[in-house]
């Protein structure tokens, strides 16, 4: 499957990844893994995470509090959001 990254995705995904850096070098890079380890099992398991109200999905890092909004459309994961867990839940729900 193809994987895609809404516009407001990547940017969260960036903007997260360089507040770790700035935290604490090397973190950035461990957030970046860890993104990129629950990407590849969303390609793999497209379909095992539950369908939420709003017709997307979610995986929740295991390390970082942030979790992977998608969507499946014919053959493409549709990367909605890169969301922390605790902050405006959902914010990006109309995207």
């Amino acid at each position: 499957m193809k994987v895609v990254f809404l516009t407001e995705a990547s940017q969260e995904f960036e903007d997260a990844a360089r507040y770790y850096e700035g935290e604490e070098p090397g973190l950035g890079i461990r957030f970046r893994n860890e993104v990129n380890i629950h990407i590849n099992w969303i390609t793999e398991n497209p379909t095992i995470p539950r369908l939420r109200d709003g017709s997307y999905r979610r995986v929740n890092l295991a390390v970082f509090p942030y979790y992977i909004a998608y969507l499946i459309k014919d053959n493409t994961i549709w990367v909605l959001a890169i969301a922390h867990g605790h902050r405006r839940p959902e914010y990006w729900i109309d995207r």
